[in-house]
C-alpha cells in the first residue's frame, strides 16, 4: 500500500480503528514471563492468530503484527538470532492469514533497537537505518500493507527509522513517539519537536502511542494537533500499570472508562484510535463502538 492509498483509506473510514495490545494480551493468553511475543510467533502462532482474530471481530480496521522486537540487533539478545527473516516473514503470515476475507489492514511492527545511537550510544545513524531498513524490507516483501515505527523516543532514532522503511520499499510509513515522561519523551522530546522532525520526512502519519495516563496522552494529542497536518495515530495505554497482590500486572482503565474518552480524542483531531499496554479486545470492542457512533465507517 502506497501513502496515497493509505491516506486514502483514512478518508474513506472518517476514523480508523486500530488494534491493541500484542505483549500483555499474549501474557494473558500464557506467554511466559521474560518471553517476547516474537518467540510465539515461531513456537506458538496460533495464540498470536487468535489475538488478531479477536481484534477483528471487536471491529478494528487495523491489525499490528507481533514484530516489535523483531529487528536483527534486538533478536541478537535472544535465542532468535538465527531466524530473523523467518520470524518477520511469519509474523506477517500470521496476519495476513487472520485479515483473509476482509478489509482489515496489516500494520507491520518495528521497536526501537534497544541501543541509543551515538553520541549517547555507541550505535552509528547509518548502522540503526541499516537496520530498520533490512526488517521493513523483509515485512514489506511478505505482504504488509504499511510500516508503523513505534514507541519511539529519541528524534535521531526515529528520523533513521523512517528513512531506513522509506528505502526498504514504496510501502505507507507511520511513526510513534511514546510520551512517558507526561508530555516529554524519554529523551525530553516535546510534540513539536515530533511534528518539525517528521512533517516532511516523507510518513504518513504522525502516532502517540503508550506514554503514561490517559490525561497525559491527550495533553499530547492537543499539542500536536496545533503543530501538524499529518493525520494523527492515537494508541494510549489502558491507564498505569499496576501490581496486583497475585503479582500480575494490571492496568486501571476498564473498557466503558477508556472508551468515553473517544469522543474527546476525534475532537482533538485522532483520526486512527486504537490501544497500547493494557488495551483488551473488550477495550477496542467498546472503542470502536464510539467511532462508529462519532461518525467512522
Amino acid at each position: 500500500m502506497k501513502k496515497s492509498e493509505f491516506l486514502t483509506f483514512i478518508e474513506q473510514k472518517n476514523i480508523a480503528v486500530s488494534d491493541g495490545a500484542t505483549g500483555t494480551n499474549l501474557m494473558l493468553a500464557g506467554l511466559p514471563s521474560g518471553l517476547t511475543s516474537e518467540h510465539w510467533v515461531l513456537d506458538n502462532p496460533e495464540a498470536i492468530f487468535n489475538l488478531h482474530r479477536s481484534f477483528i471481530d471487536s471491529g478494528v480496521d487495523i491489525i499490528t503484527t507481533s514484530t516489535f522486537g523483531g529487528s536483527r540487533i534486538r533478536l541478537e539478545q535472544s535465542s532468535f538470532s538465527a531466524h530473523f527473516e523467518e520470524i518477520n516473514r511469519k509474523a506477517v503470515e500470521i496476519a495476513r492469514r487472520a485479515v483473509e476475507g476482509t478489509n482489515v489492514l496489516v500494520a507491520a511492527s518495528m521497536g526501537p533497537l534497544g541501543h541509543m545511537l551515538k553520541p549517547m550510544g555507541l550505535l552509528e545513524p547509518e548502522e540503526a537505518e541499516e537496520q530498520y531498513k533490512a526488517q521493513a524490507a523483509i515485512l514489506a516483501d511478505s505482504g504488509a500493507d504499511l510500516i508503523v515505527i513505534e514507541t519511539q523516543f529519541d528524534i535521531q532514532e526515529a528520523s533513521a527509522a523512517v528513512r531506513g522503511a522509506l528505502a526498504a520499499a514504496d510501502i505507507a510509513v507511520v511513526c510513534f513517539f511514546s510520551y512517558d515522561r507526561g508530555t516529554r519523551t524519554m529523551m525530553g522530546v516535546k510534540p513539536l519537536d515530533a511534528a518539525e522532525a517528521m512533517n516532511d520526512s516523507g510518513i504518513c502519519a504522525l502516532g502517540i502511542n503508550c506514554g503514561k495516563s490517559l490525561e497525559d496522552n491527550f495533553r499530547v494529542l492537543s499539542e500536536l494537533t496545533l503543530v501538524t497536518e499529518l493525520p494523527i495515530w492515537f494508541k494510549p495505554n489502558a491507564g498505569l500499570p499496576k501490581v496486583s497482590a497475585s503479582g500480575a500486572t494490571e492496568y486501571d482503565i476498564d473498557p466503558p472508562a477508556m472508551a468515553a474518552g473517544v469522543g474527546d480524542w476525534i475532537t482533538a483531531g485522532a483520526r486512527v484510535i486504537g490501544g497500547c499496554c493494557g488495551t483488551t479486545p473488550a477495550h477496542l470492542k467498546a472503542i470502536a463502538d464510539q467511532v462508529h457512533a462519532y461518525g467512522g465507517k
